[in-house]
């Protein structure tokens, strides 16, 4: 269910960090600070209800929880353990997601569809679209799902389970059709896809998105416009290089 509603919600348009138990849910609150904690009752290693009382003493979010306790008492002790609101399983995913806007209304649109901004890589979530190197992208919605996934992973790697299951939970597939997106996706990214430098391939594991080569690339084109602007002062003509021919 965690991965269903995670794709929903970026959907949505909504940047979405998912932990497994309360131990991880509790370090992604304290380095994300997220806007929206979304929590389940009956976690594997522990109670969520106590997650909930934790995370309302550190003030970093409104908290909306999800929970098969569905009696009145459940619900009475969910909102006082500091819940904005109570969400009785099984619920519906249209009412689910309306729960979540009225919420993140609340902040003022701080929660609204986000625009990601890695410099030469620009992902708006809101009219999923790409821009990478000054020009959009024409992305399927299959590629932008991808991409949004691998980017947001931030390096780290990620299985073709995991990566089926993040971009597209609701289609059942095979995992190696991952194999084939991605293959198209570097076609519209790389340089060279045949030695792809953004997308990479982590053996025995899956695929992961190297950040540190577009740091080098925002760099690079940074560095060659002041030294475009700097020969133009001195009256001396000076190209800027093209982006293509930036080196690892």
């Amino acid at each position: 269910m965690r991965s269903l509603l995670a794709w929903h919600l970026q959907q949505a348009g909504y940047l979405v960090n998912q932990s497994a138990n309360l131990q991880s849910a509790r370090q992604t609150f304290l380095h994300r600070q997220p806007t929206l904690a979304i929590i389940d009752s009956d976690l594997p290693d522990g109670d969520g209800i106590e997650l909930c009382r934790w995370l309302y003493q550190q003030k970093h979010s409104l908290i909306l929880i999800l929970s098969a306790r569905n009696g009145e008492k459940d619900v009475v002790n969910g909102l006082k353990a500091g819940a904005d609101d109570y969400l009785k399983k099984p619920f519906g995913m249209q009412e689910f997601m309306a729960r979540v806007e009225v919420l993140t209304r609340r902040l003022g649109g701080r929660a609204a569809p986000l625009h990601l901004d890695y410099g030469q890589l620009k992902i708006d979530l809101a009219q999923r679209r790409v821009q990478f190197r000054g020009e959009y992208i024409e992305l399927t919605p299959q590629e932008f799902s991808l991409l949004y996934v691998l980017a947001q992973a931030e390096g780290t790697p990620l299985s073709r389970a995991d990566l089926l299951r993040r971009a597209w939970p609701e289609e059942i597939d095979n995992p190696r059709t991952i194999d084939t997106h991605v293959l198209s996706l570097r076609k519209k990214i790389e340089t060279d896809p045949r030695q792809p430098n953004l997308i990479q391939t982590v053996r025995n594991v899956g695929y992961r998105f190297n950040l540190e080569m577009l740091a080098e690339i925002n760099s690079a084109l940074e560095a060659n416009i002041i030294a475009s602007t700097k020969g133009n002062h001195n009256g001396h003509s000076m190209s800027k290089i093209p982006a293509h021919n930036v080196s690892r």
